[in-house]
């Protein structure tokens, strides 16, 4: 083979990125399938390489014998002698086999061999290169485009930018260069196919751990992106560390790292906010940039929430065409109605409010009065504490820890482990009450009869009289005007008043009686 073997070795292995094992290979399966072409089979071929790899020979190994039957597998004794003296019938010979007795067709298979062979081996090499690489970011340069697809050069390989993967923000021009997110690799038949994204919302948090080392260390983590390619994104994020405002790392000192994202995404606008447990903080955040008055859980289990607005900020909330609480529903995983402070005056939500916080109070659970209720009680406990006549809550809390201890069955480990478990789990509420109240408590005195009689000998304290007289009146004999008989003249006409007569007749029937 011509010494150029090498050189051409070393431009594969460069320009494939194919080791030099397998190119030796696949020039050894080339020359096999040239030999098959020309003798019909590849059973007596072997192909050798020298030391270094420089060089490479076929033969044909023959078998001799004294008369030929099958000129590809056997030789004549007498050709062999020629070829070496030691020969003997019976002995198998090496030929060599000179690459240039090839014609026309069997080296044109041989090249298909070699070119499909070396498709195949660069295939698997780039495939066992990039499937550890999904999800990374990469770097390349246009290298056309086609029905809107546009192909990209990345060195080894090609990759392929869909159209829907494209922000509709960017236009591209011939070596542009292209920051893309590996998304998916696939096999087909003509090569390896590398899918590559910018729309995805991993895009856009791998550009963030570019920009942000808070983000890369894991100092700040991103709870979670939404994103409406070249128009919107929202990220929100949290920081492990009290020390360090999440959102603040993001946009950096005067902006600097929001900027550079922004500039990456071709102007797309990105609101930062701060992820919060609580969904009411988390809602209000989301809906950034325009300020929320309240936010009002409607229904916890179909994640209905109302989120109130003032009147101006209600364009704000909603965005164009719906875009920023489309984007705030999918962050916050909640169904967001936003109303102005004047709707919300309007509506009855008085029922669904209720609702609310009725399902609030049904949510808690039912206090617990036994000892095998409560929970960290191991079997053994209960056991030992029936063992010794205590079943409730209410007779164990009156246990103190040494008092526990000394029952039987009951060690000081346990007796502590039961004392920790009842500050952690039991709410004693202790109540005073007074010696009248508790006599009448135990009695059942308290009734509102006797709460009326009560009032009523205070009313009679106070006017200093056991009994409310009714004072008795009359008609003044001139006006007709009414008078009492402590009066001495009408305060209406001034005529004089005597009550002797019926004075007289009181004092009678007080003798007769």
């Amino acid at each position: 083979m011509s010494s150029n073997m090498a050189q051409a070795i070393k431009q594969l292995v460069q320009d494939k990125g194919v080791s030099e094992e397998l190119i030796l290979k696949t020039i050894e399966s080339s020359l096999l399938a040239a030999y098959k072409k020309k003798y019909g089979t590849t059973e007596n071929a072997v192909v050798k390489f020298n030391e270094d790899g420089t060089e490479v020979t076929i033969f044909a190994q023959k078998r001799i014998v004294e008369e030929v039957e099958d000129p590809v597998t056997e030789i004549a004794l007498d050709e062999a002698l020629k070829l070496s003296n030691e020969s003997e019938i019976g002995d198998e010979l090496l030929i060599e086999i000179n690459p240039k007795d090839f014609d026309r067709v069997a080296i044109q298979s041989a090249k298909q061999k070699a070119k499909q062979t070396l498709k195949e081996i660069q295939k698997d090499t780039l495939y066992s290169e990039f499937k550890d690489k999904i999800g990374e970011m990469i770097i390349g340069y246009y290298q056309r485009e086609r029905n809107g697809n546009i192909y990209v050069d990345l060195g080894k390989t090609e990759g392929i930018l869909p159209k829907k993967y494209q922000s509709p923000r960017e236009i591209y021009r011939p070596n542009d260069r292209i920051k893309a997110l590996i998304y998916e690799i696939n096999k087909n038949p003509s090569g390896l196919q590398i899918v590559l994204t910018r729309t995805h919302s991993e895009f856009v948090r791998k550009i963030f751990e570019l920009e942000v080392p808070e983000i890369y260390d894991k100092t700040v983590e991103v709870f979670k992106i939404v994103r409406e390619p070249g128009y919107r994104t929202k990220i929100a994020v949290y920081s492990n560390r009290d020390d360090v405002d999440p959102v603040g790392a993001c946009v950096g000192l005067k902006g600097v790292r929001i900027q550079a994202v922004v500039r990456e995404l071709e102007g797309e606008k990105i609101d930062i906010l701060k992820y919060d447990p609580d969904p009411r903080i988390f809602v209000k955040n989301a809906l950034s940039p325009a300020e929320v008055s309240q936010v009002i859980i409607l229904d916890d289990v179909k994640k209905q929430v109302l989120a109130v607005v003032p009147d101006n900020q209600f364009a704000l909330a909603i965005g164009k065409q719906g875009l920023n609480v489309r984007l705030a529903n999918r962050l916050v995983d909640w169904n967001i109605d936003v109303k102005t402070e004047t709707q919300f005056g309007e509506m009855d939500i008085t029922d669904k409010v209720k609702e609310a916080v009725s399902a609030l109070f049904t949510d808690v659970e039912e206090e617990i009065v036994k000892i095998s209720e409560l929970p960290g009680i191991t079997p053994a406990m209960v056991e030992a504490l029936k063992r010794n006549g205590i079943e409730d809550i209410e007779k164990l809390v009156a246990f103190s820890k040494d008092e526990l201890a000394k029952l039987e069955g009951i060690s000081e480990k346990n007796a502590s482990a039961i004392m920790k478990i009842i500050q952690e789990n039991v709410e004693i509420v202790e109540e005073q009450v007074g010696e009248e109240e508790e006599e009448q408590v135990k009695t059942g005195e308290s009734t509102e009869a006797e709460e009326e009689k009560a009032e009523s000998i205070d009313e009679k304290e106070d006017t200093g009289q056991d009994e409310v007289v009714e004072e008795e009146t009359y008609a003044c004999p001139e006006c007709g005007a009414t008078v009492t008989p402590g009066m001495k003249v009408c305060p209406n006409c001034g005529v004089g008043l005597s009550f002797e007569i019926e004075e007289d007749i009181e004092d009678e029937n007080k003798k007769n009686s």
